[in-house]
């Protein structure tokens, strides 16, 4: 059975989203092509950054009316993230249609989730699937750095690497030791490789640095003292984690905007094609730019060598796959990949060409601030074993967490969901199985809030933050018990979770604030005045507090749960139908 706590990846990002939703949460429907009556359909599941690029290129293969053993075809593509795509093939998947049909095609975003799904096959007793691949396009891990940051390193002459970054994480000078005292110490932003496939090669990509290898990463490396240090003071250096690169970006532009663009992070691990998409005033990459970036960001390429988000097309071996779809999977696959103008179309959206016959150009350029010519060295994708191995590394390696969880317990949770369960039922299943994704020493406190809960309080600390192996029994005991009543006293409740945790603030921990709620603020002035909360969130440059809002169900505030993670420099949630909350809760814990 997979582990949950270790395999967040395989569970949590079931729910198909884009890197560029501005809130994370509710799983949204595929895109469904039609198929015309009569013809085999053949499914491709696709990372979302592929989506449109993917829906064009079908839409013009389709067009050309081929048949295989006699049959017509139809390629169709479905929005799967990769987590979820591997997840779903190594447990089975969904027959509901959530996810769309079993596909012939998967095309994650990168092989090393394909690695992951045969290995936990194996594990299972059952034959790898995810054997036969070629890379659509490609676009490599690097640090993405506020160009004056990276120039006081020496870039672009200078070769800059995991080590250099490791020694100025380690500096108690800071920047201070490159001239810049003002910018404070060196901040990263990097995501969970349970959820994120630049934060799973940004982990590979450390733990090879450590070692000095380029290929041939071992289980013996996992456990080798020298190299777990080096991973761990890379991991202090991050500012916390998360499900997508889209947190760290979206506030870095953000800050850049208001004048503060030095302040949020001094580098973060993103897959190249971000820096495009930033440098022209979308983050998100939605196709909609707005203002370009007072301080662009410019690419690391790692000097000890940095892994490709390699963008394969595997053909399954799967039992759903028959001989005529797997025909036109490949004549469809060599559509892409073979065809040079197919491949310039790869550049359009800021990635490399598959092909390597193909050159790389704009918008791959010095003017973006990339290097064609890098990376030197291409780091191998580590065995399965691995790299799951790796995974558990990571865990009880990286970043501890400090934080409140701060959760709603007014009466509308008592309102009855589509299963019979209260949403403070299911609220309660979902911080529960929750727990399993923290380390032993992770430190998690425990607070409610309604309306006068402890004299004109509407908040009350039920648990102080403490080691959750010193607490789990109690703070389960204390879950289960809760009932709902009173009015919504978010607000001041939220602000005093926030000083708590600042009075307590640990510097070589994730301080933050876990806050889930299922309305809007409901007490009397001044405890539903926002603009004092914002003021206070955004107060503190150095020693930050990020509070992390779910907005659970249909009537909480998005617009105001949005403005509380903004001005933390932290980001929302949204399980706006209650039956997804456990599914979002793993989300939001892949911050810590």
């Amino acid at each position: 059975m997979i582990r949950r706590h270790r395999t967040a990846l395989l569970l949590a990002i079931a729910l198909g989203l884009s890197a560029c939703t501005p809130g994370a949460g509710d799983p949204t429907d595929p895109e469904v092509t039609n198929v015309p009556s009569g013809c085999v359909e053949v499914p491709i599941a696709t990372s979302p950054e592929k989506f449109t690029l993917f829906t064009g290129l079908a839409e013009t293969f389709n067009a050309r009316g081929d048949e295989f053993a006699g049959e017509c075809v139809a390629v169709t593509v479905y929005r799967v993230s990769s987590g979820a795509g591997a997840r779903m093939l190594s447990e089975g998947w969904p027959t509901d249609g959530s996810a769309g049909p079993a596909p012939v095609i998967w095309s994650p975003a990168a092989s090393s989730w394909g690695a992951i799904v045969n290995e936990r096959l194996a594990a299972q007793g059952e034959e790898p699937i995810a054997n036969d691949f070629e890379r659509v396009m490609i676009t490599p891990l690097v640090l993405g750095m506020p160009r004056p940051m990276a120039e006081a390193l020496g870039w672009p002459e200078a070769e800059i690497g995991w080590a250099d970054i490791l020694a100025l994480a380690s500096n108690p000078e800071g920047w201070g030791a490159f001239d810049h005292p003002e910018w404070g110490e060196f901040r990263l932003g990097k995501t969970n490789p349970n959820f994120s496939t630049s934060g799973l090669s940004a982990t590979a990509a450390t733990y090879y640095a450590a070692t000095g290898k380029t290929s041939g990463l071992t289980t013996d490396d996992l456990t080798d003292p020298q190299v777990l240090e080096f991973v761990r003071g890379v991991e202090a250096a991050t500012v916390h984690y998360g499900d997508t690169t889209l947190t760290f970006l979206d506030n870095m532009y953000r800050a850049d905007q208001e004048g503060r663009g030095l302040t949020y992070a001094s580098a973060v691990a993103v897959e190249e094609v971000s820096i495009i998409a930033y440098n022209r005033g979308d983050p998100a990459d939605t196709g909609t730019p707005g203002p370009v970036p007072r301080v662009p960001l410019v690419a690391v390429y790692p000097s000890e060598g940095t892994l490709y988000s390699d963008n394969p097309a595997y053909i399954l071996d799967a039992s759903w796959v028959t001989d005529t779809a797997r025909e036109a999977a490949a004549a469809f696959r060599d559509f892409v990949i073979d065809d040079p103008a197919n491949q310039q179309r790869v550049l359009e959206f800021g990635f490399r060409p598959g092909n390597p016959a193909v050159p790389v150009g704009d918008p791959i350029n010095s003017e973006n601030g990339l290097n064609p010519n890098k990376p030197d060295v291409e780091l191998a994708v580590p065995d399965p074993a691995v790299l799951t191995a790796l995974l558990d590394s990571w865990e009880e390696n990286r970043k501890t967490a400090r934080i409140i969880m701060l959760l709603d317990v007014s009466g509308s949770m008592a309102d009855l969901t589509s299963t019979g369960d209260t949403k403070l039922e299911l609220a309660k299943q979902a911080v529960l199985s929750g727990l399993d994704s923290f380390k032993p020493a992770d430190e998690i406190g425990l607070w409610i809030f309604s309306t006068n809960l402890d004299g004109d309080n509407d908040y009350r600390e039920l648990i102080p933050p403490a080691p959750l192996a010193d607490i789990r029994e109690n703070f389960e005991a204390t879950v289960t018990g809760l009932i709902a009543d009173g009015g919504t006293g978010l607000y001041d409740s939220t602000r005093a979770a926030v000083e708590a945790v600042r009075e307590g603030f640990d510097p070589t921990k994730i301080n933050a604030v876990l806050l889930l709620t299922d309305g809007m603020c409901d007490d009397e002035p001044p405890g539903c005045d926002l603009d004092p909360l914002i003021t206070f969130l955004s107060s503190n440059e150095r020693d930050v507090v990020r509070v992390f809002p779910v907005a659970y169900g249909e009537d909480a505030d998005i617009d105001e749960l949005g403005a509380i993670a903004t001005a933390s420099r932290a980001r929302l949630y949204q399980a706006t139908n209650p039956l997804t909350i456990e599914q979002v809760f793993q989300q939001v814990i892949s911050n810590f």
